[in-house]
């Protein structure tokens, strides 16, 4: 399929949360079937670390190849006097992108697009935006707009949990109309959007179930906090084998002589539409990428 050739997508099932403190969890993070990896300056960093979880960092990337995975680096807040720091790391390192925690306006990160320049003239580096608090979800439309908006949103459920009184609960009934408000948000501006952590890394039943409900909300992914979440979090966000054969079927009458100008097709019985056909070669582009990655390890 000659489409595949130059159909690029970005796979973010799995995003692993790295606390740059730790040293070991940085060697080790390079060899994990994660599709990408959060760089953590912030939360899991205490105020008196800072400055050793930025070296570690710094040294961590020094030592390494290009990764296949995506790099983000969390900074920390820009009001908390260490961010300014972090972006000059950044512009040393130069990862995929950054992610500003706790974004609640737009402004946010026009200022971080700018220090960035500053900082890095050479090489634009993505921004991703933390959506965690009530003004963040209310305004994360227009954060999603903004020319110099991210390419990603993050959910943080725990910082939304805190600030609303929202109890953690199984299926998340009261929150997912804020799930849902920050996904159309998010695609209404074709920003991928990644659904929040699961705290227990040991409970698999709750772990898949959250996993389920995320992917069917249309997340792409979902951030994690452990690397045995890794292999569940690829199984339920990627594409599965019924749904390749499928997509393979829809391609391949698309691609018919006889199929050229036409914008509804008849696949046993079910009425396909084009649209239908862009969604099946994105998600055959996926998976063929998936492939290569498994098969260059």
């Amino acid at each position: 399929m000659e489409f595949l050739k130059n159909h690029s997508v970005p796979i973010r099932r799995s995003l692993l949360s790295v606390p740059a403190d730790n040293r070991r969890a940085l060697e080790k993070a390079p060899g994990l079937d994660c599709d990408g990896v959060i760089y953590d300056l912030e939360d899991s960093v205490s105020p008196e670390k800072k400055a050793e979880a930025r070296d570690n960092l710094a040294n961590a990337f020094s030592g390494q190849d290009q990764p296949q995975q995506e790099r983000i680096v969390r900074i920390n807040p820009l009001e908390s006097g260490f961010a300014e720091d972090d972006l000059k790391l950044v512009a040393r390192i130069m990862p995929d992108a950054v992610a500003l925690p706790k974004v609640e306006h737009v402004s946010e990160i026009a200022v971080v697009a700018d220090m960035l320049a500053r900082f890095a003239p050479a090489r634009p580096v993505a921004l991703w935006a933390m959506i965690e608090t009530p003004k963040g979800v209310l305004n994360a439309a227009s954060i999603a707009a903004d020319d110099k908006g991210p390419r990603c949103l993050v959910v943080g459920l725990n910082d939304l949990r805190k600030a609303t009184g929202v109890l953690p609960q199984a299926g998340r009934a009261y929150l997912v109309p804020w799930l849902m408000q920050i996904m159309l948000a998010g695609r209404a501006h074709g920003v991928d959007v990644i659904d929040s952590v699961f705290n227990d890394f040991k409970d698999d039943t709750g772990f898949a179930a959250e996993c389920v409900q995320g992917r069917a909300m249309g997340f792409s992914g979902k951030m994690l906090i452990h690397p045995a979440q890794i292999e569940m979090a690829n199984r339920h966000f990627g594409p599965d084998p019924e749904s390749i054969k499928e997509a393979e079927a829809i391609v391949a009458l698309f691609e018919r002589p006889e199929a050229q100008g036409l914008n509804v097709i008849n696949l046993n019985g079910k009425m396909i539409e084009r649209l239908h056909f862009e969604e099946a070669k994105t998600l055959l582009a996926q998976a063929a990428m998936i492939f290569a990655r498994k098969k260059s390890q």
